[in-house]
């Protein structure tokens, strides 16, 4: 999908001193709607014509808190332009508010048609924008800018009568836009806090491309992130249905990670790249976006994968609750060793005391047969593994433990300086197969420096697992692999070695991404920092505080070009074949081919780098581009 060409600078240049002309169309008159009001600042100021008036939306402290202001125009109109004008009392309370158009009395199908832009208005005078959105609405409407009250002199919507189309909408930045609505606008209090019926618009490729759907639910999703002010979302659609045309999956749940403590906005992408690099079976699909919750602007999201089963997602057999014997009970199962396994449905404490959540089969279809054989499995491979004898191939924990996919899940977190690298830990075991295999990677918030209990990773003698937090039993079961195992430490050291030889495994190559990650993000962070102003504030586990956001990306790759080498010293670098010989082909996506990673697990999307290609009988070892 290509990225938007609008600019908020583009925006900018929609906002003109007061001044109509016959081609903005008619000025639109309707009944007057909107939310109570503060200190007899009533509704009817917004159209009096009268600068020295003004309505004071009243915020509550209740979940139907968002105060608007906004025309019952009759029938359906095609808005062209909007005036408006802040009160004399405040600039701040319009700044970042949107626009939208509905056709249904109660806004559940509201779309946003415009924004306010960060520079301007000046209070008390009459300002306009033109809007470029090309179906029509019957109700128009101003909501509230995020955590203000509204405070407004001036309010005029300006249009002509007609249905109009879908073939044009308002896209706030050159990232896709992510506008949901929940039943009668009220607030997703807690990440159990479901809300079906929910309207959700995504807009993207320059406003001409809109997916929508008008009975989605709603919720929050995360656990530390959710106490954030800014917070993270569920997306369940009604129907399964492929979101952005460069997603793989065609599912019906999806992320919205707030990214709130992590000030880059980028951590999760810049970890989500070396795994897919490192050649991980499976990595989550990602792509920033911005959001509009109940008619406000909430930031700069990541839009990712639900993790859970799905052939372009974690690629294991869906169980069913008839899966009870034979080959068909062993799997797939995706499981994840979980410091917060307590608070689920569905979960078990092995005999080492590790919590571990049973992620598929769901909770509610999963069979007592099925979660007794995952935690006795799990339970045999903990035995193996503490065992005394490290040379035994065959009844020892490598027989129950894929050891590639660990150590490189082990490499990647120690490259990320991830600090919860082992607080949360995926796993799958996929029917008929003996091992657990390690992945994906998830929650990096916390990854690249930005932790202060660690915080200079870079300064430690040590692997940075040895400080980070862990779920519980987690320090000594890393310890049995990474310390007390010879077999284990030589593997490591030769596939770092192997990963350091690669173009696209290095400081530089990952460091001019997050450069054009910066750029690709420059015109949304500065929306986000409007809505949130944290840069200079401590927000979560923030080491330190810095002032601008290029210090904040800066300070990631830093620590990059010192982490590479830091490794380096702590893993130790071993010979390895030279890869230079390597056939270079195209990808052809409609070859009968599989592709594995080095590891020798199947990869079934993907992406540029290093892999076994399987054509029948036959095998080699290519580099796709």
């Amino acid at each position: 999908m290509k990225l938007s060409s609008i600019t908020f600078a583009g925006l900018l240049l929609a906002l003109t001193p007061a001044t109509v002309s016959a081609a903005d169309g008619q000025k639109l008159v309707g009944t007057q709607l909107g939310t109570q009001c503060k200190d007899n600042l009533v509704l009817a100021n917004a159209f009096d014509g009268d600068l020295t008036t003004c309505f004071l939306g009243l915020r509550t402290s209740d979940e139907y808190s968002r105060p608007w202001a906004g025309l019952d125009l009759g029938t359906k109109h095609m808005i062209t332009r909007i005036g408006f004008a802040p009160s004399s009392e405040s600039r701040s309370c319009s700044r970042l508010a949107i626009f939208q158009g509905a056709n249904t009395e109660d806004f559940i199908d509201a779309i946003p048609i415009a924004m306010v832009p960060l520079e301007g208005p000046v209070p008390g005078q009459m300002y306009y924008i033109d809007v470029n959105v090309s179906r029509g609405f019957r109700y128009v409407r101003m909501v509230g800018a995020g955590g203000a009250q509204m405070n407004v002199a001036e309010l005029e919507f300006y249009g002509n009568e007609g249905e109009g189309d879908d073939s044009q909408f308002f896209q706030i930045t050159n990232l896709p836009t992510i506008a949901f609505n929940t039943p009668g606008m009220a607030q997703i209090v807690s990440k159990d806090d479901k809300h079906t019926g929910s309207q959700v618009y995504v807009i993207s490729d320059d406003g001409t491309t809109l997916l929508s759907d008008n009975n989605a639910t709603m919720k929050g999703r995360g656990n530390g992130s959710w106490a954030m002010e800014k917070k993270p979302f569920q997306i369940k659609f009604d129907k399964k249905k492929q979101i952005l045309a460069d997603a793989p999956a065609i599912a019906k749940k999806w992320t919205l990670i707030n990214n709130h403590g992590d000030k880059t906005l980028m951590r999760n992408k810049i970890a989500f790249e070396m795994s897919r690099n490192a050649g991980m079976p499976y990595t989550s699909y990602c792509r920033f976006v911005d959001v509009v919750y109940n008619g406000e602007y909430e930031g700069t999201y990541q839009l990712c994968d639900q993790m859970e089963v799905n052939k372009n997602r974690v690629n294991i057999t869906e169980m069913e609750p008839t899966d009870t014997e034979g080959e068909a009970l062993t799997g797939g199962y995706f499981i994840e060793i979980d410091a917060y396994a307590d608070q689920e449905v569905s979960w078990f404490r092995s005999n080492r005391n590790i919590p571990v959540t049973i992620k598929s089969p769901d909770e509610d279809e999963i069979v007592p047969a099925q979660s007794q054989y995952i935690e006795n499995y799990f339970n045999t491979m903990l035995d193996a593994l503490f065992s005394a004898n490290f040379k035994d191939e065959e009844n020892g924990y490598r027989k129950y433990l894929d050891l590639d996919s660990f150590l490189t899940y082990f490499l990647l977190g120690e490259l990320t300086g991830n600090t919860d690298t082992f607080w949360s830990t995926y796993m799958t075991k996929e029917r008929g197969s003996d091992k657990f295999v390690t992945g994906p990677v998830w929650d990096q918030d916390l990854a690249f420096d930005n932790d202060g209990r660690t915080f200079p990773v870079n300064d430690k003698s040590n692997f940075i697992y040895n400080y980070g937090s862990k779920a519980d039993g987690m320090q000594y079961f890393v310890d049995r692999i990474i310390k007390q195992d010879p077999g284990a430490k030589q593997r490591l050291s030769f596939l770092w070695s192997t990963l350091r030889k690669h173009a696209d495994f290095t400081p530089e190559y990952f460091n001019e991404k997050i450069d054009q990650w910066a750029q690709e993000l420059d015109q949304s962070q500065k929306l986000n920092f409007t809505r949130w102003p944290i840069l200079g504030q401590y927000v979560h586990q923030n080491p330190t505080v810095r002032y601008t956001y290029e210090a904040e990306v800066n300070a990631v790759k830093n620590y990059i070009t010192k982490r590479f080498p830091k490794l380096d010293t702590l893993i130790g670098l071993v010979d390895v074949p030279d890869d230079s010989a390597v056939e270079s082909v195209e990808t052809d996506t409609d070859a009968p081919a599989e592709y594995y990673n080095l590891q020798g697990v199947r990869v079934p999307n993907p992406s540029a780098g290093l892999y076994i290609e399987r054509r029948g009988n036959t095998a080699r070892k290519v580099i796709l581009k």
